[in-house]
């Protein structure tokens, strides 16, 4: 009999109406058929339904119609049960298929059953079949509530796991171990760059992990793990971890408790590397502590300074002053009874005067340089190394190729006191007989070089806390958008080199200059 479609016409609207179930026959008999469906009709359902005799027919349905379940005669002409089991399993449908024979072999109906098959039934005895059908329509409910929830399952811990593999920290569940001791239940993978060992190697019964805590600060986390663990409160550390490569990190780890089925504690939560904050942190620190001490050293350079100009006016020009009144009272006496005398006299006034605004004039520059706002930078540089070299004894040669330099006032200031500066630390440390400067513009830079032959600076000198001199011309070169250098000059002697824009590269426009005038 040629496959057709046959329709049940209770479900097109008839006077019966019942439960809907779309039901696929592949029976060579359409008495057969017609007899199941009686059975369905009579326990209340309204069959939409379709038999087929052969292979082609039953691609046909499939492809046509979703069905409910398949009823399938042993064997047909040309066709058989296994070879429909064969199709049905080959496009991974669901269906609950049921064999429906005359005559079946007990082996046979096994194999059937074996091969997938939900059940077999004798066309002799019926009275299984709505029990059996209704038994295998809840099952395939119970399949595919099943395959939801684990492909929501999958689904949600793809998310999950593709954000934890995402979080720059490390994902984890902690819980005891037998020895008392905290290990990973769980780790992400950002767990190796964290740790440098895989996340599996860190996860099991081993608490191994906590031997990387610092010995000051393992008792810390410890505490605070009991105290999380007895409260179930949250448990919030921060501390110290040396890995086996010798690296030391700093960790926060953040999570809450919970009980687990079995009655224990476990921790969930997120470990983050802090490393580089406790490091910014820690330099901050360290900047406001050299910046509190230079700030002090300078009020104290400032103190020093107001001291040697007070001890300068008091003992040079005050001294100056009152050996100038002195002798003023002898060359009174003398004047008429030893006119030699008062004239040798008055020679000794006239050079203490001399020295007297001398000492005005050395102070006066010290305190304001006049001469670098008149004269440029060149001859306030060449003026300043001609007093200290009267001051102190110690040679100072100055070349200047360019007397027509003219930086901004601010940069010819600050290298001017950078000047005064390393002039200071030459006759307090040095121990020098001889300083070389060099005055010179490099393209776009104004370059101040200091050399002296003196014993020189360590390496490790220029490193310690209380180094405020060389500290404070690196400030001042920094700020001007310049550097300092400082280098050994052999065979002993030390150098600094100083660059400085000549114009502020920030500047919108280029700033007043000073006045210059060659010599």
């Amino acid at each position: 009999m040629p496959d057709a479609p046959q329709t049940d016409a209770l479900t097109e609207g008839g006077d019966a109406p019942g439960q809907p179930i779309r039901l696929l026959f592949i029976e060579d008999s359409e008495n057969d058929m017609l007899l199941l469906l009686h059975h369905f009709r009579s326990a209340g359902y309204a069959p939409h339904f379709r038999r087929v005799a052969s292979e082609a027919g039953l691609l046909d349905a499939l492809a046509d119609t979703t069905w409910d379940v398949i009823l399938c005669d042993h064997k047909l002409p040309g066709f058989s049960a296994q070879g429909a089991l064969r199709l049905i399993q080959e496009r991974a449908l669901d269906l609950p298929f049921i064999i429906v024979s005359g005559v079946i072999q007990e082996d046979e109906a096994i194999a059937a059953m074996r091969a997938g098959a939900h059940d077999y039934l004798s066309k002799s005895k019926l009275d299984r079949l709505i029990p059996a059908v209704e038994r295998e329509l809840r099952e395939v409910c119970n399949r595919r509530e099943k395959r939801l929830a684990e492909q929501t399952l999958r689904e949600s811990e793809a998310r999950q796991r593709a954000l934890t593999d995402n979080i720059p920290g490390v994902v984890f569940r902690m819980g005891f171990t037998s020895d008392g001791m905290l290990g990973f239940q769980y780790l992400s993978e950002a767990a190796s760059m964290l740790f440098g060992t895989s996340a599996d190697e860190l996860i099991g019964g081993s608490a191994g992990w906590m031997t990387w805590l610092l010995d000051d600060d393992l008792p810390g986390f410890i505490e605070a793990a009991d105290l999380s663990a007895a409260h179930l409160s949250t448990l919030n550390w921060e501390g110290r971890i040396q890995l086996s490569s010798g690296e030391q990190k700093w960790i926060n780890l953040r999570s809450s408790p919970r009980l687990s089925e079995a009655g224990e504690v476990v921790w969930e939560g997120v470990m983050w590397n802090i490393t580089h904050s406790k490091r910014v942190e820690s330099d901050l620190r360290e900047s406001r502590s050299q910046l509190a001490a230079l700030s002090n050293h300078l009020q104290r350079i400032k103190e020093d300074e107001r001291e040697r100009i007070a001890r300068d006016v008091h003992d040079v020009l005050g001294g100056t002053l009152v050996a100038m009144k002195f002798e003023m009272s002898l060359l009174e006496s003398k004047l008429e009874s030893h006119p030699a005398q008062a004239r040798e006299r008055a020679r000794n006034v006239g050079r203490m005067v001399d020295d007297a605004i001398a000492t005005v004039g050395r102070v006066t520059r010290e305190l304001r340089p006049g001469i670098l706002k008149d004269f440029g930078l060149p001859a306030a540089i060449e003026s300043q190394g001609e007093d200290f070299a009267q001051r102190t004894g110690i040679q100072v040669k100055i070349l200047c190729n360019d007397h027509d330099l003219a930086p901004d006032y601010d940069t010819a200031l600050a290298l001017f006191r950078v000047f005064q500066e390393a002039l200071t630390n030459v006759s307090k440390h040095a121990r020098a007989s001889q300083v070389g400067v060099r005055l010179l513009q490099e393209g776009d830079e104004v370059l101040l070089e200091i050399s002296d032959d003196g014993v020189g600076i360590d390496a490790a000198d220029l490193q310690k806390p209380r180094s405020f001199g060389l500290r404070g011309i690196r400030e001042r070169m920094s700020s001007l958008g310049g550097r300092l250098d400082v280098d050994p000059v052999l065979p002993h002697g030390t150098r600094l080199t100083l660059r400085a824009p000549l114009y502020d590269p920030t500047a919108t426009e280029r700033p007043p200059q000073l006045r210059s005038h060659a010599r």
